[in-house]
């Protein structure tokens, strides 16, 4: 069996999952439920529709239905880049001497270069399927703003964009990206949104977070008629699209008879890596399979490995919903020289549940050794990964190792996210020797920890 495996393990188009899976139905103990921050009780849809696309806030909402047809138009689109490969890392296990053998399912197969797209156009699909104007939105990193002015394209919907300032800085061929296909691309904080305005007079020349571009969207989203606010991680909603990735990734071991042992995917909000999880962890809450579960995360951004497991505010603004997660506090700005990705304060509420019921771990990996990572497999799988991805890479190597230490024959499983073409500043401050490792100091955290809302 171990010669016929190939490289690359294809689906047939007709393999492609016709539903998303949502993995909260699975789950005995459920997400808690997110808050309006004015009453303190659960949310409805009616309280969520002034925000959110009205199918989108039911499927935000819902945690009992296990499976969601995925429309014609969007499976269409899919096809466009779906299924993705699920690929044999044959060269970096020579390379390592490793006796395991690993496999990334990659996702950077599509123009916006990542896993993206997978929410980004069932969520424009909606927005234009309700007959609204456009949408609203932000991004870190840039992959989800680019893969939805991709989407919205599709779909001539007008897209706004709110990029956090130092990635609109560092990042310049994102934003050319976005632009090409029709976005609006504002650095945030901005001076065009009153929430921009207050955070810019309380955090004089701040670079910005996700919290920050969160805030400034929602309010462009609720201040213009016909528009609605999309977000690219941290909702159900997203890790129930994106569970694609994870569905695809079953299907091709099944197909060639492997069991994966560990499944390792990059922590920032939760988006990529619950997509890729949510079908592993529906076997196990069911009994069906057991693994070892990984969620990588940086360590200067690290909600799971050192957060608190709260109800805070998904936004720095503290105009969005109360939602319970692994969180740094909706206030924590990550450090400027952090180029790698995954800068949100807190941590889907999924992710955060079966992170706290014990199903998965996380660990926290410095940036400089994650670049060391991305170098190695860029150097012998012939794809320059995007940093985020490299989180996984470095863990995947990190347990490649170990099976050689043991001898252990261990299937090691992981999400490449996308690509790092549009990455190239932090790669020359690697390449240059100009990067340096951040860790926020515990004084800092609990300065942070002091903004929790008293719920």
């Amino acid at each position: 069996m171990e010669n016929k495996i190939p490289y690359k393990i294809y689906l047939e188009e007709s393999e492609m999952p016709q539903q998303w899976y949502n993995v909260r139905a699975d789950m005995k103990k459920k997400p808690a439920p997110i808050l309006n921050p004015d009453t303190l009780k659960p949310v409805t849809v009616e309280e969520l529709e002034p925000i959110f696309c009205t199918e989108l806030a039911k499927q935000e909402l819902d945690d009992t239905t296990p499976y969601f047809d995925i429309p014609e138009e969007i499976r269409s689109f899919y096809k466009m880049y779906r299924p993705s490969p699920l690929v044999r890392a044959y060269c970096l296990e020579k390379k390592l001497g490793t006796p395991a053998h690993i496999y990334y399912k990659f996702e950077g197969n599509n123009t916006s270069g990542s896993h993206k797209l997978n929410s980004a156009i069932a969520q424009a699909y909606y927005a234009k399927k309700q007959g609204l104007k456009g949408v609203t939105t932000e991004t870190g990193a840039g992959q989800w703003g680019t893969a939805l002015s991709m989407a919205c394209s599709y779909f001539d919907l007008d897209c706004q964009v709110y990029m956090v300032k130092c990635s609109y800085e560092q990042k310049p061929f994102r934003r050319e990206v976005m632009r090409t296909y029709g976005a609006k691309v504002t650095p945030s904080p901005s001076m065009s949104t009153e929430i921009g305005k207050k955070i810019n007079a309380e955090f004089p020349g701040t670079t910005g977070s996700l919290g920050c571009a969160i805030s400034e969207a929602v309010e462009a989203a609720t201040t213009q008629e016909g528009y609605r606010y999309v977000l690219g991680s941290v909702l159900s909603q997203v890790l129930l699209h994106q569970s694609v990735i994870g569905l695809e990734t079953i299907a091709a071991l099944k197909k060639y008879d492997i069991k994966a042992d560990t499944v390792i995917g990059c922590a920032g909000g939760g988006s990529n890596l619950g997509g890729l999880i949510s079908p592993f962890a529906g076997e196990m809450l069911r009994g069906e399979n057991d693994y070892k579960i990984i969620a990588v995360e940086p360590a200067s951004c690290p909600s799971l490995t050192r957060g608190k497991y709260a109800y805070d505010f998904c936004d720095t603004g503290k105009v969005c919903p109360l939602a319970k997660m692994y969180t740094l506090g909706s206030g924590f700005i990550p450090s400027a020289n952090h180029a790698g990705g995954l800068r949100y304060h807190g941590m889907s509420s999924v992710v955060s549940e079966l992170y706290d019921q014990g199903l998965l771990e996380a660990r926290s990996v410095e940036q400089t050794s994650v670049f060391e990572a991305a170098q190695q497999f860029a150097r012998v799988e012939g794809i320059l990964p995007a940093p985020e991805s490299s989180h996984a890479i470095k863990v995947a190597i990190d347990e490649a190792l170990k099976c050689k230490e043991t001898g252990e024959e261990k299937n090691i499983v992981f999400g490449l996210t996308g690509t790092g073409y549009f990455d190239m500043v932090a790669y020359q401050k690697f390449n240059d020797g100009e990067m340096n490792d951040y860790i926020p100091t515990d004084e800092e955290l609990e300065k942070s920890f002091a903004s929790l809302p008293n719920v």
